[in-house]
């Protein structure tokens, strides 16, 4: 379970080295295994989809059908509670308000001369978002992915996702997908899947970008196809960090830090705080309420070896630390959070006070719960809009303003050694 310790010791820089590792074991019999069957997919097809489809997921080759049709989103609907279809559509009104803001629009400025500089902003053509089977239908991810995509404008948004064992797709997720605006399913999951968006089959198109989260094959997929097509960003375990002093509630934290441990094995769970008190209650708080909860062995697997209640000795040393950490979810649970949030630098998503709890973000809230994880939050940002814009440059001169700027030109092109740079500018004099 959860240790407490003080910060600034040999215990604790150990704790950073083993979270580091997460993100840099490189399993080569995994990429040989990758590599082969994008090859086969890319290669093979539509037939090569079948066969990874009946080995990986045990789907009788005979009975199934790579698309989805309407008849099966139809019966999608009388199949799924109609209070989660709500919730669903609740959640989706939020998630579009949010995403909704993000919206740019191209410009262009006169400069002197009648020189015309600008940016046109032009959304890709067709998306594939990815999303996982697994042990638990992730109906939230299909809203999270897709909406920010339909916002922006993508003319086509594909989905795929792995079939159950009957050939059909988990009903809620279809709900989901049709409500978030998906133009086209396919069951099919794996990396088989990545390598199919990235290259199409006969029956599944190409894509300009892969989105969606995913196990260690897809992860893998995702890094290998980059460059043919655009991905969202190289996803690793997740994380949450709690920053807290004496003032917060210790079911709380214990609650959240358990959320996110529940996720993967390889997820982690840190507490920040200034108070040992709290720490030795949120410590007895994770035991108490593991007891009650469902995934035990992976709960306790992702607390033994990733997670840990740090003692600092102020709020701004547990800010620099929180920083350094860069995680996914940062939770302020301290008496004065908006006083401190000015010095978060390093976030994927940043939950301010007892009532903003990390599951809001992932269901709810507005704002896409795909987020930077393992570090990366010092350089990606989360899943948004923009990440479905191409965005062109316009570059419009006169005579007059070519003429003024013509020796500059000329005079960096022969510094580099370009000869013909330089004259296609002499040339026009």
């Amino acid at each position: 379970m959860i240790r407490i310790i003080k910060s600034e010791t040999i215990e604790e820089k150990e704790f950073y080295r083993k979270l580091t590792e997460r993100n840099f074991k490189d399993n080569y019999k995994l990429n040989d295994i990758v590599k082969v069957i994008i090859e086969n997919v890319r290669t093979k097809g539509d037939n090569a989809l079948i066969e990874y489809t009946q080995k990986f997921d045990g789907v009788d080759a005979k009975t199934y059908s790579l698309k989805v049709n309407s008849n099966e989103i139809d019966e999608a609907y009388k199949i799924v509670d109609s209070e989660l279809i709500s919730i669903i559509k609740r959640a989706k009104e939020n998630i579009e308000k949010y995403h909704q803001k993000q919206i740019e629009n191209s410009w262009i400025s006169t400069e002197k001369n009648g020189v015309l500089l600008g940016q046109l902003y032009r959304p890709l053509g067709i998306v594939g978002v990815y999303v996982p089977g697994g042990t638990a239908p992730l109906i939230s991810s299909v809203l999270m992915n897709i909406i920010p995509a339909k916002i922006a404008g993508v003319e086509k948004i594909i989905m795929a996702t792995p079939p159950q064992k009957d050939g059909k797709i988990n009903p809620a997720i279809l709900v989901a997908a049709k409500e978030a605006g998906a133009d086209e399913i396919y069951g099919v999951g794996g990396a088989q899947a990545i390598a199919a968006l990235a290259f199409g089959t006969q029956t599944i198109p190409k894509t300009d970008k892969i989105v969606g989260p995913g196990n260690i094959y897809v992860a893998t997929a995702k890094k290998m196809v980059y460059g043919y097509c655009d991905i969202d960003m190289f996803a690793g375990p997740s994380e949450i960090a709690v920053l807290a002093d004496d003032s917060a509630n210790p079911k709380y934290v214990a609650a959240d830090l358990l959320s996110q441990a529940e996720h993967d094995t390889l997820a982690s769970s840190i507490l920040l705080t200034t108070s040992e008190k709290l720490a030795v209650q949120v410590k007895a708080e994770v035991e108490t309420q593991y007891q009650y909860l469902d995934r035990k062995a992976i709960i306790k697997k992702s607390l033994d070896d990733y997670s840990i209640a740090i003692i600092v000795k102020s709020i701004e040393e547990a800010v620099d630390k929180a920083n350094a950490i860069a995680p996914e979810h940062l939770e302020l649970l301290v008496k004065e959070p908006f006083a401190v949030l000015g010095s978060i630098k390093n976030a994927g998503a940043i939950f301010i006070g007892s009532y903003s709890s990390e599951p809001v973000g992932d269901y709810y809230a507005g704002p896409s719960h795909v987020l930077p994880t393992g570090g990366t939050a010092r350089f990606f940002s989360p899943l948004n809009v923009g990440d479905f814009i191409k965005k062109t440059s316009i570059i419009s001169y006169t005579e007059k303003a070519l003429y003024e700027a013509k020796d500059d030109i000329i005079r960096f092109a022969e510094a580099e050694g370009l000869g013909a740079h330089a004259n296609a500018i002499k040339v026009r004099f």
